[in-house]
């Protein structure tokens, strides 16, 4: 009986312990102060512990056995309150503060400035806030944040609007790369892909034309030739301007592909996912170069003659343009009655 009594004591004892402790490890273990406005991705416990820890709170391997599996919060935004009423509480009202959502597109062909200049006017942000937070993020000066259309909380601020950003953009060039190719690709070679992504993106937007203008460049590359292509002219400040022959002998920087053999030294601007396919997948062909028609589309060539026949022709095109275009003008001028004219007819 006495032993029988002994245990019990021991197990109360144990219980209050465990008691005292999951008392501590709630209330006096602080979860912190981290991002007030939060992305959760995925609907799932270790993927929440994660974005949080990711964002400023302080999370162990215990807080697990708190989150209730049945209330987790849904793929969206949320706004995190409550962090000093202990973590069981914490956890338990993670999802009661879903936050009004927007679309933003990131176009393809943007350069940095052009993102963080549009973000700073559409959603009301700080540019300079932006510019150091993008700086501290990027490993390369553009083409990090993927082209395409991202969900945005109305009320993100510079930090959390960038960090959402990058680590969607991150996380579809993982899923790309776990899902064409067999072992993990070094940060070199995939950066070498994104260079040639946005080179394929700058020269069209065309997705079946991607393939086509991607085997030119590993063609070109592989036969020791330059690229020559005026969309690696297109990068920074100058990227929407038109490469002319004097900017071509100007520039002295490895963006000219023109003065220089291989590909530029880092990507040109944001890219699509199927220009980055384009990059690792190019099409089967002996083509060396390629042309704008007038219908916006390119004609292709392997060898120079047939390229220059294509390049003539296009100049007649524009030959014709501007005569007609000057036509029309003329004749708009001389069916257009003067003030004194229409004085004279009242």
């Amino acid at each position: 009986m006495l032993r029988q009594f002994k245990h019990l004591i021991h197990l109360l004892e144990g219980l209050l312990v465990l008691l005292l402790f999951a008392l501590a490890y709630n209330f006096l273990l602080p979860i912190g102060e981290g991002q007030k406005v939060l992305f959760f991705d995925a609907n799932s416990t270790q993927s929440l512990l994660n974005t949080l820890k990711k964002n400023g709170y302080s999370t162990t391997r215990f807080d697990a056995w708190l989150i209730p599996k049945e209330q987790l919060p849904l793929k969206g935004w949320y706004h995190i309150g409550h962090t000093r009423e202990g973590r069981w509480h914490f956890y338990h009202a993670l999802n009661q503060s879903p936050l009004p959502e927007m679309h933003i597109v990131i176009y393809p062909g943007e350069t940095r400035e052009e993102i963080l200049s549009r973000l700073a006017n559409d959603v009301k942000l700080d540019l300079e806030k932006l510019r150091k937070i993008y700086n501290s993020h990027a490993r390369y000066p553009e083409g990090e944040i993927l082209a395409g259309t991202y969900t945005l909380a109305r009320s993100a601020d510079e930090n959390a609007t960038l960090n959402y950003l990058f680590e969607r953009s991150n996380a579809q060039f993982d899923a790309f790369k776990r899902r064409y190719f067999d072992k993990p690709v070094d940060a070199y070679t995939f950066k070498l892909l994104m260079i040639i992504a946005s080179i394929i993106q700058k020269e069209s937007n065309k997705q079946e034309e991607m393939p086509l203008i991607s085997s030119v460049i590993y063609n070109r590359i592989d036969k020791g030739m330059k690229l020559q292509m005026d969309g690696t002219l297109n990068y920074g400040d100058y990227s929407h301007r038109i490469v002319t022959p004097e900017r071509i002998k100007e520039d002295s920087t490895y963006y000219n592909t023109y003065k220089y053999k291989g590909l530029p030294p880092a990507p040109l601007a944001s890219f699509s996912i199927e220009a980055l396919k384009a990059a690792l997948f190019p099409a089967r062909s002996d083509f060396l170069f390629f042309m704008l028609t007038p219908d916006g589309s390119h004609s292709f060539a392997a060898d120079y003659a047939t390229h220059l026949k294509n390049l003539r022709a296009f100049r007649e095109y524009q030959k014709r343009r501007k005569a007609q275009s000057a036509q029309e003008n003329n004749t708009t001028l001389l069916k257009k009655p003067s003030h004194k004219g229409r004085k004279a007819a009242k």
